[in-house]
């Protein structure tokens, strides 16, 4: 997915298999990542949309901690909500020791989608 603004220029915002649409609106996983990341104490961080009974897709935040480092899920929350539309805000954080990567090195969202598919319901 991208934009073009009126001068011309083309900005990629997203892949369409990663993008979350919840109650009818899009959410970029990309810029939720971003700012994740721009925190102090996250290593590394992946956003997916998860089933969810009345938006159909939420946004969840899956965070490795960089190391000694501690934030909570409220931290995070309070972090990414003054930088976003309230609706983007992720329903939930969730803190693992590692996120797993394709064999390109690419985070695998696909094996995300399936470990937490159903951790809103």
């Amino acid at each position: 997915m991208a934009t073009i603004d009126p001068a011309g220029y083309l900005q990629i915002t997203d892949r369409t298999k990663d993008v979350i649409k919840s109650g009818g609106e899009w959410i970029s996983s990309i810029e939720l990542e971003n700012l994740a990341v721009g925190h102090a104490a996250v290593a590394e961080a992946a956003v997916i949309g998860v089933a969810h009974p009345r938006w159909s897709e939420r946004p969840v935040l899956i965070v490795v901690r960089k190391p000694g480092a501690s934030v909570s899920r409220e931290d995070l929350l309070a972090f990414i909500a003054p930088r976003v539309a309230s609706f983007w805000v992720p329903d939930d954080v969730i803190f693992v020791a590692e996120i797993p990567h394709t064999g390109t090195g690419k985070i695998n969202k696909l094996r995300l989608r399936e470990q937490y598919a159903r951790h809103l319901l």
